[in-house]
């Protein structure tokens, strides 16, 4: 099945519109600013550890960033937007006290904003978004998968800008902490079970490094590489997921909950929000499909 992003108009609230970067995606060069006191942190901490600093990342409430623990450096690689002054940093690096030593920043371009807009163009009256992949429940029932920023909120859906063609109602929405939702079909539209033409077969997660594809509305097809697994990113206003999968690949306003897959036909993830555009690169977020499989109770076919 293919992909479909979301396109917000206007006076849509801030929630259910994609996670568009008011300054455009951009390269996803990270440019590395050294931690204080680096010569004296220690060159390991503990899991416990890790996971404090985490806590201390998540407390200091600094939209804009996004973290994971970097299993090969033994730090917390903490990803600032181009909103994020210094001072920020500095409060990131305070509330994590004596172990501030594990942090690891580097700055992206661009601004984290959440992207309404994955393949196929789905439109709800609140905006466009993607659509991620068809899936059915035991009995038979078929849905299809989006992001929980473009479900929250939304009733029907239509397969058209005029919306005049319904493909189905919103049957479950979870944002933020997660970012996935799920429609139930109720129009007469043909259903693939593949992305772009891939026959999407089984769902897993992906290893660091590894190749994947990102299918949306706005951009079409890109591809890129896994760079953190279960990273955290604060949108701003409360709106912090949890868990996500980081990538290299680019992505646009709209392409919010197209399909992240491989080209072996392995579902990965549902494109949640990241910084910069497909001219220069980005760094993108997307919520794992296992997840979503799992807490609706529905597989891929």
């Amino acid at each position: 099945m293919r992909i479909k992003r979301t396109t917000p108009r206007s006076g849509v609230s801030r929630r259910t519109r994609l996670i568009a970067v008011s300054t455009g995606l951009v390269a996803a060069a990270a440019i590395a600013i050294p931690s204080a006191n680096a010569a004296e942190a220690p060159s390991t901490f503990s899991s416990a550890e890790l996971k404090g600093v985490s806590g201390s990342v998540l407390k200091a409430d600094v939209p804009g960033t996004a973290w994971a623990v970097d299993s090969k450096t033994n730090r917390v690689v903490v990803t600032v937007d181009s909103t994020v002054s210094q001072a920020e940093i500095n409060k990131i690096k305070q509330q994590a006290g004596d172990d501030a030593g594990a942090i690891t920043v580097k700055r992206t371009p661009g601004k984290f904003t959440k992207l309404i807009q994955g393949g196929d163009a789905i439109y709800s009256n609140s905006g466009r978004c993607s659509l991620g992949f068809n899936v059915r429940s035991s009995s038979g029932a078929e849905y299809f998968l989006t992001a929980g920023h473009c479900t929250q909120g939304a009733g029907t859906w239509y397969g058209n800008s005029s919306r005049t063609q319904v493909l189905g109602s919103t049957a479950g929405s979870s944002f933020p902490g997660n970012d996935y939702g799920i429609v139930r079909y109720t129009g007469s539209v043909s259903r693939p079970g593949t992305a772009n033409g891939v026959d999407i077969t089984r769902a897993a997660t992906p290893s660091v490094g590894t190749t994947v594809i990102r299918d949306g509305s706005t951009t079409g097809t890109h591809s890129g590489r896994v760079t953190a697994l279960n990273a955290t990113v604060n949108y701003g206003g409360g709106d912090v997921v949890y868990g996500l999968i980081q990538t290299t690949v680019c992505a646009e306003p709209g392409d919010s909950g197209g399909s992240l897959y491989g080209s072996n036909g392995t579902a990965y993830g549902l494109t949640s929000g990241g910084s910069g555009n497909c001219r220069t690169g980005g760094t993108t977020f997307f919520q794992p499909v296992t997840e979503a499989l799992s807490a609706y109770g529905v597989s891929l076919y």
